[in-house]
C-alpha cells in the first residue's frame, strides 16, 4: 500500500508531521507519491530542515525576508508548470547550516493557491531520534492543516527513556509518569502521543489525526511489527486516533498495514415471512441463531460491535443478555434490510475505518472468518471484501467507511450487495476454510439442515 491511500489522502489536504523517527522522509515520500500520479504537491517545514535533505525534493525555491508572499505566490505558480513537487525554505541559518522554516501564514497562502493540490509540512524537529516530546515553542502547526501525523520509530520499543534515545525524555516522563531510564513499553509511548503536550500538541480542530509508526521491517512474523501492532492498539484507545499506519516508508511498499475501528454490524431485524417464526429466536446450541451471530462477532476483532433489531426488537433484545453491544432499533424494518443498513450505519461512531455485516441467520459463520476480513482490508484499504468458499462468494461483506455514503442512499429491500457488481474491480476476495459462508437459514428445512433443533 502506498502512504498516501494509507493516509486517505485527499486534494487540498494538508498534511503536518509531527513527532521523530522519520518525518522528513514520510514528508518527501508522500510527496514523490503525488507527484507521481500527477499532483501538484508543495512541500515545506514550519522549523528547519538540513540542507542535505533539500535534495529530497528535486527542486525548491528560497523565501527570503525581503520577497512579500504574493512575489513568492507567483513564482510558485510558475515554477509548478514544470516541477510538480517543489520544496519552499527560507535562507539557511549561517551557524547551523539548516534551511529555516516558512511561517503558518504562507502555509496557508500556498494551500490556498488553485494550483497546489496538497501541502505537506514537517512541523518540529527530534535531533535525529526515533521518539520525542514537544518543547514549549513546537511544534509549529499550520491552522490549516487537516490531517496530523504523529511519528514514531518502533525500534525505540524497549530502548530505554534516555536522552540518547529520545528527544527531551523529561518531558516524556512528565507527560507519561514514567520513570527517567524506564524500558520504552508501547503503553509508554502511546500516552505520550496521544497527550495534549505530546503528539496530539497544537492539533487544530477537525484535523485528522493519523499516527504513523515507521521503521517497521522484517515481513509479517517480525517482533518489529508485533510491537508495532501493540503500539497501535494502545493508540487507538485514544477516540482522537482515526487510525495508525505501520510500515516502513524508505520501502518500495512503505505501509504493511492501517489499523483502526472495524465495527461489526448484525443485521437482525427481519420479520423472516419465508421460515414462518422469528428466525433470530431460533434455539442454537445453549441460545438462539442471534445469540450465536453477536458471540461470533464478539469473539473477533471487530469493535464496536452494533446490534440491529426491528421485529419483535424487545424478545430479540432479552436474547443478548448482558453482552456488551450497542443495540439500535429500525422502527421501520418492513421497509426493507435498506432502511437497516442505514440505521446500522447512523450508530456508528465516527471515527469506524470500515464495517462488516454478519447476518442473524448464519450462524456458522466463523470468528476467524470476520478476523480475515478485517485483516485483508487492514492490508489494502479495499473499498469491499468479502469472503469465498470454493471460489464461491458468501455473507457477511466488509465495506469501507469510503461506501458508507453509497450504502445510506440505497432504498428498497436491498442490501450492501447492490453496490458490489459496481466495485467487483476494487474488491478483495478472502479464501476462508469456512463453508458457514454460503449457509443461510430462509426455511425449517435449512435449519434442520444445518444442525438446528426445532
Amino acid at each position: 500500500m502506498q502512504l498516501a491511500r494509507a493516509l486517505r489522502w485527499r486534494s487540498k489536504d494538508v498534511v503536518s508531521f509531527v513527532g521523530g523517527g522519520g518525518k522528513t522522509s514520510a514528508m518527501f515520500r508522500l510527496a514523490g507519491e503525488l507527484a507521481a500520479h500527477g499532483r501538484r504537491v508543495v512541500t515545506t517545514t514550519t522549523t528547519h530542515i538540513f540542507a542535505s535533505q533539500i535534495a529530497l525534493a528535486g527542486w525548491h525555491i528560497v523565501h527570503p525576508p525581503s520577497q512579500s508572499i504574493h512575489e513568492l505566490l507567483d513564482l510558485l505558480a510558475g515554477q509548478l508548470v514544470a516541477h510538480p513537487h517543489i520544496l519552499v525554505v527560507a535562507p539557511p541559518d549561517a551557524d547551523s547550516g539548516k534551511a529555516l522554516g516558512v511561517s503558518p501564514d504562507l502555509v496557508a497562502a500556498i494551500a490556498a493557491m488553485p494550483q497546489v493540490d496538497g501541502v505537506l509540512v514537517e512541523a518540529d524537529g527530534a535531533r535525529m531520534r526515533p521518539f520525542k516530546a514537544p518543547a514549549d515553542h513546537e511544534p509549529v502547526v499550520a491552522a490549516c492543516t487537516t490531517v496530523l501525523v504523529p511519528v514514531v520509530g518502533v525500534d525505540a520499543v524497549g530502548l530505554p527513556l534516555t536522552a540518547e534515545v529520545v528527544h527531551r525524555p523529561e518531558r516524556v516522563a512528565r507527560i507519561t509518569g514514567a520513570e527517567p531510564g524506564a524500558a520504552l513499553t508501547p503503553q509508554i509511548m502511546a500516552a505520550a502521543l496521544v497527550h495534549a503536550e505530546g503528539g496530539l500538541k497544537g492539533r487544530p480542530p477537525g484535523a485528522r489525526v493519523v499516527p504513523l509508526i515507521n521503521k517497521v521491517a522484517g515481513g509479517q512474523f517480525s517482533p518489529a511489527l508485533a510491537a508495532a501492532r501493540d503500539l497501535a492498539d494502545h493508540l487507538l484507545a485514544c477516540k482522537d486516533i482515526e487510525a495508525v499506519v505501520l510500515g516502513a516508508v524508505q520501502e518500495s511498499d512503505p505501509v504493511l498495514e492501517v489499523r483502526g475501528r472495524v465495527a461489526a454490524v448484525v443485521l437482525a431485524a427481519g420479520g423472516a415471512r419465508r421460515y414462518g417464526a422469528l428466525k433470530q429466536m431460533l434455539s442454537w446450541g445453549s441460545g438462539t441463531l442471534l445469540s450465536q451471530v453477536v458471540d461470533t462477532a464478539l469473539a473477533s476483532q471487530a469493535d464496536p460491535v452494533v446490534v440491529l433489531l426491528g421485529s419483535q426488537a424487545a424478545a430479540c433484545r432479552s436474547a443478548l443478555g448482558e453482552r456488551p453491544v450497542t443495540v439500535v432499533v429500525n422502527r421501520d424494518w418492513e421497509r426493507g434490510q435498506s432502511s437497516s443498513l442505514k440505521v446500522g450505519l447512523a450508530a456508528l461512531p465516527g471515527n469506524v475505518m470500515a464495517a462488516v455485516f454478519p447476518l442473524a441467520d448464519q450462524p456458522r459463520v466463523t470468528a476467524a472468518t470476520l478476523d480475515a476480513l478485517i485483516e485483508r482490508h487492514r492490508a489494502t484499504l479495499a473499498p469491499v471484501v468479502w469472503p469465498e468458499y470454493k471460489g464461491e462468494r458468501g455473507n457477511p461483506v466488509l465495506f469501507d467507511r469510503d461506501l458508507f455514503p453509497e450504502l445510506m442512499q440505497l432504498t428498497g429491500d436491498v442490501g450492501g450487495r447492490a453496490l458490489l457488481g459496481d466495485t467487483s474491480a476494487l474488491a478483495e476476495r478472502v479464501d476462508v476454510p469456512d463453508a458457514g459462508i454460503l449457509l443461510d437459514i430462509d426455511t425449517p428445512q435449512d435449519y434442520r439442515g444445518a444442525g438446528g433443533n426445532e
